[in-house]
């Protein structure tokens, strides 16, 4: 990469989405680059064609985004940060639109279902569409009067769009947290005063209450685990695995004794990441 080479940051989805709006709000220095998949994406930064990535892992009122749980372990891509983001839908239309010919609005069928008060009082037929930001693209080609899509604010911005609502969404709280990642020979360790969080995967032996066991350090040790989830590997039922959360580091006593006691119980051991805390976890009482 030469100096005069922008730096990138890889996102999955079409430009416009809100992953490109969580890209250019923290990395405003980095040029944001969409992938059509999470492989796609998490190669690119694995290769080096990109140098971060931003990838959602979970949102407060649609659960958690399964494929990147799979895609993590043995990937060679470290976390090094957290985002939230919080989820603002837009309604939005061709600029000579008006609010109330608005017949009906496209988008992906969470971004619907999550604005389904606001479209029934405004009576607008919902229509699903693959993509958020893809809707705003479609409309801006066909140019509809009477015709809306639900995206990010940044999809008005790049397709020409008018705002006609902001704020669609019935949940004020709807946030998705974001995982910032870049390869393991770039990740550096997060500055020695940060809060951090700690993130990795985990299979329990084939013993009697042996995730019981493996999770007993972690209260004896006063660790506070934010997240476990647990998710089927390569189909095979008898092959559970666990993704984990903690706040602290390693290299603190209880965390250290804690994983200590994880390993005799465990196997397939993989940290993910070990990654300053977002504040946003301490202002809404998350930690």
């Amino acid at each position: 990469m030469t100096p005069d080479t922008p730096r990138k940051i890889a996102f999955q989805g079409e430009p416009g989405a809100f992953s490109h709006q969580a890209s250019r709000r923290w990395f405003p220095d980095h040029a944001p680059t969409p992938y059509p998949t999470f492989e796609a994406a998490f190669a690119a930064v694995a290769s080096g064609a990109c140098e971060l990535g931003m990838i959602p892992v979970e949102n407060s009122v649609a659960g958690r985004v399964s494929d990147v749980h799979h895609l993590l372990p043995h990937s060679g891509l470290k976390i090094i940060g957290e985002r939230f983001l919080p989820i603002e839908m837009m309604l939005m239309a061709v600029p000579e639109a008006k609010l109330e010919d608005i017949k009906v609005a496209a988008s992906h069928a969470m971004a619907l279902l999550q604005c389904r008060i606001a479209l029934r009082e405004l009576n607008i037929t919902a229509e699903v569409f693959h993509d958020t930001a893809g809707a705003a693209r479609a409309l801006a080609q066909t140019r509809e009067p009477d015709r809306a899509a639900i995206a990010p604010e940044v999809s008005a911005e790049l397709y020409g769009l008018k705002i006609l609502r902001r704020n669609m969404e019935d949940a004020r709280h709807n946030t998705t947290r974001f995982l910032v990642l870049t390869s393991a020979e770039r990740a550096a360790a997060p500055p020695e005063d940060a809060p951090c969080m700690t993130s990795f995967v985990f299979r329990v032996k084939n013993i009697p209450a042996a995730l019981y066991k493996a999770l007993g350090g972690f209260a004896t040790n006063g660790v506070n685990m934010t997240k476990l989830e647990s998710y089927i590997e390569n189909g095979r039922f008898a092959s559970t695995m666990f993704y984990c959360d903690v706040v602290g580091r390693p290299s603190d006593p209880p965390l250290q004794r804690a994983l200590e006691e994880l390993r005799f119980f465990a196997v397939d051991v993989e940290m993910l990441g070990t990654y300053p805390m977002d504040p946003f976890r301490q202002s809404a009482g998350q930690q």
